[in-house]
């Protein structure tokens, strides 16, 4: 499974009535396929994994994986504690999804040899391509990457720790065991503005909160990267991506509220979101439309 393009990490909507609302949720999924998604990861970190139950998140990636209808890879999230995080593989297995991107305990001080015992025992239950998302405490080293890499199942890492030394010697480390075809993923929120840095130490792909709502503005920055246009690049995150980072960090759980808040001024109501998170205040939602409409602007002249 070798992805390429912009992954699309959809929300996952909720009604009225706070359920899970699935005829959304597939309409979501299928508009950002058709949009040009290059995979979808559903019921992961934009789509409040945290506040899932496991049911719910089965349930996700079922109606992704038929939205999706083989268009692209349908990868789901796995995690937490190790039994729930097993059973979260058991019936992604048989939900349809393509994969797992797995989300380990983060505030647990495990060692190297813990966290490749958690990542072998989750990916052997499932039996599906896996990206190990290092985040928090759960950061392997250099060469326990390496021995990641050699796990049947798992085909990537994905980075949310920010740490471009770190990163850069684990690619190194890893591409001496795995070759190639082991992918690396830049997960940091509103990865956008990183993506310059992580492609210049091996790291091209990335996830985009923003294609959930403004695909246009995505595949915009996504073209003008993949094709060295620095100018066009540099308007966007200028214009749009660095003032939605000032916008997402004025107050805390923007970086889901606010893409919510986004789908809804292009269209698509997703609910609000679960507590602990909190809604977006009015007056940010009026700046994302002032910003949205920028960046759309700077897109169509890409």
């Amino acid at each position: 499974m070798l992805f390429e393009g912009v992954l699309f990490f959809p929300v996952t909507p909720f009604g009225p009535d706070g359920e899970l609302d699935e005829a959304t949720l597939a309409k979501h999924v299928d508009r950002g396929v058709t949009a040009g998604a290059g995979g979808v990861f559903v019921a992961c970190g934009t789509g409040e994994f945290h506040a899932l139950s496991p049911a719910e998140i089965e349930r996700c990636a079922r109606v992704a994986a038929t939205a999706a209808a083989g268009r692209v890879p349908v990868l789901a999230a796995a995690g937490g504690p190790l039994p729930v995080a097993l059973d979260h593989a058991t019936r992604l297995a048989g939900a349809g999804a393509d994969g797992i991107l797995l989300f380990p305990p983060y505030l647990v001080n495990g060692s190297q040899q813990g966290i490749l015992d958690y990542a072998g025992a989750v990916t052997e239950a499932a039996g599906l391509p896996t990206v190990y998302y290092q985040r928090g405490n759960a950061v392997p080293t250099p060469s326990t990457a390496a021995e990641l890499a050699r796990l049947p199942h798992l085909i990537g890492i994905k980075d949310g720790v920010g740490n471009v030394e770190l990163m850069h010697r684990t690619v190194r480390a890893v591409r001496q065991v795995a070759g190639d075809d082991f992918q690396f993923f830049n997960g940091l929120p509103t990865a956008e503005v990183t993506v310059p840095a992580y492609r210049g130490i091996g790291v091209p792909l990335y996830s985009s909160a923003v294609f959930a709502f403004a695909p246009e503005i995505a595949l915009a920055f996504y073209r003008a990267i993949s094709t060295s246009d620095t100018a066009a690049a540099g308007a966007l995150l200028d214009g749009f991506y660095h003032p939605l980072v000032e916008l997402r960090d004025r107050a805390p759980g923007h970086a889901v509220s606010l893409i919510k808040a986004g789908l809804r001024l292009r269209g698509l109501d997703a609910g609000g979101v679960r507590p602990p998170l909190t809604g977006a205040a009015p007056e940010h939602v009026d700046r994302l439309a002032a910003l949205l409409e920028t960046g759309l602007r700077l897109a169509e002249r890409s």
